[in-house]
């Protein structure tokens, strides 16, 4: 027998999940009896290792061969904090760690707790949003430009279906300056297919004037992109998506500017008044060189991408602060919001100001985060990041879940690790948070979804530029495709789809991964299975907003239900290899089923549903 305490469960701790200050909180611990307990204390500790507080457990109840200790405990502050038991027994004390399935913290040891504010508020329309991700220059193309003004060079393809150019210069240099001409004329011409998807949030990576085809070398915040269109175009782009409830989210890249910008202008493109130009620039002081003008500080050493002094005021002034700052522009041009590029790299005080302005020009605009790992505990160049625990993200990109959907369906995990990745996210992130999350299979830095669950290559563009799936290795990954999608859609947070993939398109990692829209030649199966998930979702409150609780993990077999103000729907797939039974319910969504009846619904391998439990 063994001690037993799972903070993922109601009757180990309540509640589930983080806390706000004053939050009464009651944790309960099994003892067996014969370990002769006389006394029990949780030790809470702050993120830096100081104690927090230390909460005696004195309650004692008998159940069967266990002792039961319980007491209550409440957090001051805002912060995040971690607790262990230290437990007085017959041969003395020591103290009780995590271990067993419930280890899923990066240091193994010890359980989490956050303290949120009891003011952190996300935008009720982003929460269970349908979310539809889009690289403007491969999606869709509809007249013409006036590309007097693009920064050059750049190379424009005459054939959407051409490949897109991914062979370096002699001298290794990859410029990325092979353009499509998809704009924003043309996202708002396919505005109905968008919303045919269910889609509630458009996703544009960036849409600055920029000289590379993927726009994160920003070369003037508040112009856009000639190539792409004018702020009138925008704007449009933008009513268009309002009329069909679409809000609109852009890309902001705060943490590094181009090379061949308005305010770096190595080039001489931009008349000369950059950093780069002269010390008396207006923008000197966002940068940081060594030798000016040529040593100076850059993105992972790309000297392309100038970083920024993110708390120089001049630069918090122009991006966030100022009257007709970068915010405010985009903001009053109709867009809805923003994802932080590089959300790691901005500094706490720079988010809190970014998030404080945002909310003061508009309440109900959303924030979301690029990180890749935990965010409610992550380390970030020695810092512990603070994205919840000071209100500031309402949302990030979701990469753990990703992980977990494509393990599972490839059968590198049977559903315990997925069971525990799922539960360990909503345990650490503030339901509103959670319910926010931009959950995503492939995005613009990662390979296809459909190449992913087959072909785990790695290796140099020209190889990749050759590598095509086989028609049983693309057979295979659509059947693997149809089964993650269903659970991509059933769980908490915002599914992402991003551009092409409810088409069938493939490819690995950058820049293969950004081909152009395969109009006239979708998957029609794939593209009818998403427009089912993504308006089942739309429509569904318990699918947007619901709690998640798993009743079966493991052997290759997922079932969880979602419960929103008393409405539950049931989520059950089979990735094993042999058909399984489930209890029945009335069908919202299901594939590979087998029988469905008054006594049972059964799948066969690889089959998956949703249904509204009676």
């Amino acid at each position: 027998m063994r001690i037993l305490f799972d903070s993922k469960q109601l009757q180990y701790k309540d509640p589930f999940g983080t806390l706000t200050p004053g939050q009464a909180c009651r944790l309960c611990i099994h003892i067996p009896a014969s370990v002769q307990t006389t006394s029990v204390q949780c030790r809470i500790q702050h993120e830096d290792g100081r104690m927090a507080k230390t909460v005696d457990l004195p309650h004692k109840q008998e159940q069967g061969l266990y002792h039961l200790f319980s007491g209550e405990f409440c957090l001051d502050e805002p912060g995040l904090y971690f607790y262990y038991f230290y437990i007085t027994g017959a041969t003395g004390g020591f103290r009780l760690f995590k271990y067993g399935d419930d280890t899923n913290m990066e240091d193994g040891s010890l359980w989490q707790v956050s303290c949120v504010p009891a003011d952190f508020t996300t935008p009720q329309w982003a929460q269970g949003a349908v979310i539809y991700q889009i690289f403007p220059d491969r999606f869709h193309k509809s007249g013409e430009c006036d590309l007097s003004q693009k920064l050059t060079p750049y190379a424009l393809h005459e054939n959407w279906s051409d490949e897109v150019a991914w062979q370096p210069l002699p001298d290794g240099t990859v410029l990325n300056n092979d353009f499509f001409g998809g704009n924003f004329k043309g996202i708002a011409e396919k505005m109905e297919y968008i919303a045919s998807l269910g889609t509630t949030m458009l996703y544009l990576n960036p849409i600055s004037k920029s000289f590379s085809n993927h726009r994160y070398d920003t070369g003037d915040y508040k112009t856009p992109d000639p190539m792409l269109g004018t702020m009138e175009d925008f704007s449009a782009m933008c009513d268009a998506a309002h009329s069909h409830g679409i809000k609109v989210i852009l890309d902001g890249v705060y943490s590094h500017t181009g090379s061949n910008s308005l305010y770096f202008d190595r080039e001489g493109t931009f008349g000369g008044n950059g950093a780069f130009n002269s010390p008396d620039s207006p923008y000197f002081s966002w940068y940081r060189f060594t030798s000016w003008p040529d040593k100076y500080a850059s993105w992972w050493g790309f000297d392309t991408l100038p970083t920024v002094n993110k708390l120089g005021p001049n630069f918090i002034d122009y991006i966030i602060t100022g009257e007709n700052s970068v915010i405010a522009h985009w903001l009053n041009a109709g867009c809805d919001g923003f994802r932080l590029d590089v959300a790691d790299e901005l500094p706490a005080e720079f988010l809190l100001l970014l998030k404080k302005r945002l909310r003061e020009q508009r309440p109900d605009a959303l924030l979301i985060g690029e990180v890749w790992e935990d965010a409610s505990n992550k380390i970030s160049y020695g810092k512990r990041t603070r994205y919840f625990v000071d209100g500031v993200l309402d949302s990030v990109m979701n990469y753990p879940f990703r992980k977990a959907v494509l393990d599972f369906v490839q059968k590198n995990d049977d559903g315990t690790h997925f069971k525990n990745t799922v539960m360990t996210v909503a345990e650490n992130y503030p339901p509103q948070v959670l319910a926010c999350n931009m959950n995503l299979l492939s995005t613009h830095d990662t390979p296809r979804v459909l190449t992913a669950l087959v072909d785990g290559f790695e290796g140099n563009r020209e190889e990749m530029a050759r590598r095509f799936l086989s028609s049983d290795q693309r057979e295979l990954a659509r059947q693997r495709l149809m089964l993650a999608a269903c659970i991509h859609y059933a769980l908490p947070g915002s599914p992402c789809l991003y551009y092409g993939d409810e088409a069938g398109m493939e490819g690995h990692k950058d820049p293969f991964n950004r081909r152009t829209y395969p109009w006239g030649k979708e998957d029609q199966e794939l593209l009818s299975l998403f427009r089912a998930l993504g308006n089942l979702r739309k429509e569904n409150p318990a699918l947007c907003r619901g709690d998640i609780r798993f009743l079966r993990w493991g052997g290759g077999v997922l079932e969880f239900t979602r419960t929103h103000q008393g409405k539950t729907v049931r989520v059950c797939v089979n990735n094993s290899s042999e058909s399984k039974t489930f209890a029945p319910g009335k069908l919202l969504f299901g594939q590979e089923i087998h029988r469905a009846d008054e006594e049972t619904v059964t799948l066969r391998p690889m089959g998956a549903c949703i249904l509204e439990e009676r």
